[in-house]
């Protein structure tokens, strides 16, 4: 199965029909454990829309066993984004000194957005995994954010190389994601979006919901 990349332009000629829906802080509204490893001082990590949230809460209602979500990273400002593309591009570059700027490009969108279509600069992508009933996060066959080249290609949602026992945990977490209306972004089992053009373009909606926004 092909997967679609974030840099296809399939992605970017989705129309955006911005709904204008707020970005709330995941701490203040209860029922999801934040994760603080991606905290920045304004806390804008911290931030997803409205609907989002709400739909993790589906989500995490639909696990098994005690599990819980734990939500890693969520809303990043459209600077930041540019900067994660632009810097992993330039590794790329420097690894790879015989490509064209467009398999840089491709390259790079497997692990960072483009910024101009990103899902976290949205509000409509989170970071996340899965918690066991005494809280300890559960194998997921790698370590969060573990790029394509770090983790041999494990990264990707469906790899056949992880233990049987991280392969089920992602089939948990993407059971109860889908469930709620979410869409994984194939190269990241961590990353899941709502209302972003990427989900739009993966469950066939014309228009985007959520469009890049600069959180005030």
């Amino acid at each position: 199965m092909s997967i679609v990349l974030m840099s296809d332009p399939q992605v970017a000629a989705i129309g955006l029909h911005e709904c204008g829906e707020a970005l709330v802080d995941v701490r203040e509204h209860g029922g999801i454990e934040v994760d603080h490893r991606k905290q920045d001082t304004s806390g804008a990590f911290a931030h997803v829309r409205q609907g989002l949230l709400d739909r993790l809460l589906h989500a995490q209602s639909l696990l098994p066993g005690g599990m819980r979500l734990l939500f890693v990273e969520g809303y990043r400002p459209p600077a930041l984004q540019r900067r994660y593309f632009e810097d992993y591009a330039d590794e790329l570059r420097a690894s790879n000194p015989g490509w064209s700027a467009r398999q840089i490009r491709e390259a790079t969108s497997r692990f960072v957005s483009p910024p101009e279509i990103a899902p976290h600069s949205a509000g409509a992508a989170i970071d996340l995994t899965l918690l066991d009933g005494t809280g300890h996060e559960v194998d997921m066959g790698t370590r969060m954010n573990a790029s394509p080249e770090e983790s041999d290609g494990a990264c990707y949602t469906q790899a056949p190389t992880i233990p049987a026992q991280a392969q089920a945990n992602r089939a948990e977490l993407g059971r109860a994601l889908s469930a709620a209306g979410l869409v994984n972004y194939p190269t990241e089992w961590w990353h899941w979006s709502f209302g972003d053009r990427y989900w739009a373009l993966m469950t066939g909606q014309p228009t985007a919901p959520y469009g890049p926004v600069d959180r005030p």
